[in-house]
């Protein structure tokens, strides 16, 4: 079937969806728009700034990104085209529901980190755990996307000029993340990033025009005769089902995102632009990670070839590069590139800014004033540069479970929050269950967890997802007799 056939209806369910399904989703959380905001009540000139919305909306697009929505869909792409099925379904339905509430519910309470929405909505024992588990995963993204760009950039150079070897670049990105850390918002993320966005769009529609101009369509990659379009189609046999759902994160649903979000509910000036905002930069998102599930099954004229370009050195960098610089030549092909490295660039240096602001807001230490500023943000790159050293691979295995288990729980609370507030929860609740059946079946199942066979993991996945569900039913009950005390962070943020 042509490509165009496949990537468009997908793209234009996604639009659709944005304009209906969010639309939706913004009823469930009954905004505010005549709330002040604490871009407002709370200006500080450093994290509470306000800016203008269509700023914001590419700051977040560029913050949430990443390498997730490139690598991830690629690596999906080995599954068959079931990989753009959850790339269109997961955005919509539980990745931009899942960015909007964090987004929302964090510009209620003050802007505040997701620990600590977390603790107002499912209890102190919630927040305290959330603060470990989200400190560790901000510090291990901003050391993979140190590793990933520093890894593309010496890829592009070393030959040339032998001194900008992976050292030069690690050093380079560091500090920029450094000051991008410590640094008031609106100088270097709000005046940067417009043009980094301008290179991300520039790689996303040139890699998409170069497959549908040159002619490629979505080879047969299902192997027995008469298959199904969206049968399993992975070389190692693989099962879709909870592999493929952790393999695309961003792109689809990612915790990560939810640390991005308080960002960017400190400098919303109201809450109409919530939707445009968090739910709009999931859905761009998404489209970005449509253009590279596409191309990683239009490309290569099996799975098989899919994966021998992967597990060359630099594994999808390498598919990025391959594709970019065929498709569009070396000029195009060099700013395709530099549009994928922008991704992890713009993701790592919020890692740590959001990672020093949760750690602001759990010593409640004013970040008005550059020493305090700094005496959080030293520590954090110490430990960073440490584990920079360690095997990048090693890393992002860990990386992808924890970072959808911090959706999951994302998800729970965003759906306590609707309960509270009286409004239909479901719409959270049922992704909510979904993505903890996933998690768990993954860890379970996953070299890194428990090993166990992926029938008995899967069990256990929908077993501990069935029971999630009875309690949290049972705690609605008790969430209702105490709406009013529950709510008062809310009504005082």
């Amino acid at each position: 079937m042509p490509l165009v056939l496949y990537f468009f209806l997908s793209l234009a369910a996604l639009i659709v969806g944005y304009i209906i399904y969010g639309r939706i989703t913004e009823k469930l959380f009954l905004p505010n728009y005549n709330r002040p905001t604490p871009a407002e009540t709370m200006t500080d000139g450093v994290d509470y700034v306000k800016l203008p919305a269509w700023k914001i909306f590419l700051i977040q697009l560029l913050n949430i990104a990443g390498v997730g929505p490139v690598f991830g869909p690629i690596l999906g792409a080995l599954y068959g085209p079931a990989a753009l099925v959850w790339i269109v379904l997961g955005t919509l339905f539980a990745g931009a529901v899942h960015d909007y509430f964090s987004g929302m519910m964090s510009l209620r309470y003050g802007g505040k980190s997701i620990p600590d929405v977390i603790g107002y909505t499912l209890g102190n024992g919630f927040k305290q755990f959330m603060r470990v588990f989200s400190l560790v995963l901000l510090v291990l993204v901003g050391v993979v996307f140190v590793s990933a760009p520093a890894g593309i950039l010496t890829g592009l150079t070393v030959s040339k000029w032998a001194w900008t070897g992976m050292a030069f670049w690690l050093t380079v990105i560091f500090a920029y993340y450094f000051l991008a850390t410590i640094l008031p918002i609106d100088v270097i993320i709000a005046r940067l990033y417009p043009l980094f966005a301008l290179v991300l769009l520039i790689m996303a529609l040139g890699v998409s025009c170069g497959l549908i101009f040159k002619g490629y369509v979505f080879y047969n990659w299902n192997v027995a005769p008469g298959a199904s379009v969206f049968a399993n189609v992975h070389p190692k046999n693989l099962p879709i089902w909870p592999l493929m759902f952790i393999t695309i994160a961003c792109g689809a649903i990612s915790g990560f995102h939810a640390t991005q979000s308080p960002l960017m509910s400190r400098c919303l000036v109201t809450e109409r632009h919530g939707r445009s905002v968090f739910y709009g930069a999931m859905v761009a998102e998404g489209a970005i990670a449509l253009v590279w599930a596409t191309a990683g099954m239009t490309f290569y004229a099996s799975a098989d070839l899919l994966q021998a370009a992967i597990s060359q050195p630099g594994g999808a960098a390498n598919v990025v590069k391959e594709v970019s610089l065929t498709l569009l030549g070396p000029v195009g092909g060099v700013l395709a590139i530099l549009g994928v490295v922008v991704l992890p660039i713009s993701s790592g240096d919020t890692a740590f800014r959001a990672a020093r602001l949760l750690l602001s807001d759990y010593f409640g230490v004013s970040q008005k004033k550059p020493l305090p500023r700094l005496l959080i943000a030293v520590p954090l790159f110490a430990i960073g540069v440490i584990l920079a050293q360690v095997d990048f691979s090693v890393i992002w295995r860990y990386f992808g479970w924890s970072n959808q288990t911090l959706a999951t729980l994302v998800l729970w609370s965003a759906a306590a929050y609707s309960v509270k507030r009286g409004t239909l929860h479901w719409a959270v609740t049922i992704p909510a269950v979904f993505m903890t059946a996933t998690t768990v079946a993954y860890i379970c199942g996953a070299p890194e967890g428990f090993r166990l066979p992926w029938n008995v993991a899967g069990s256990i996945g929908v077993g501990v997802a069935a029971a999630s569900l009875v309690w949290f039913l049972i705690k609605q009950g008790w969430f209702r007799s105490h709406v009013t005390l529950e709510l008062t962070p809310e009504k005082s943020a």
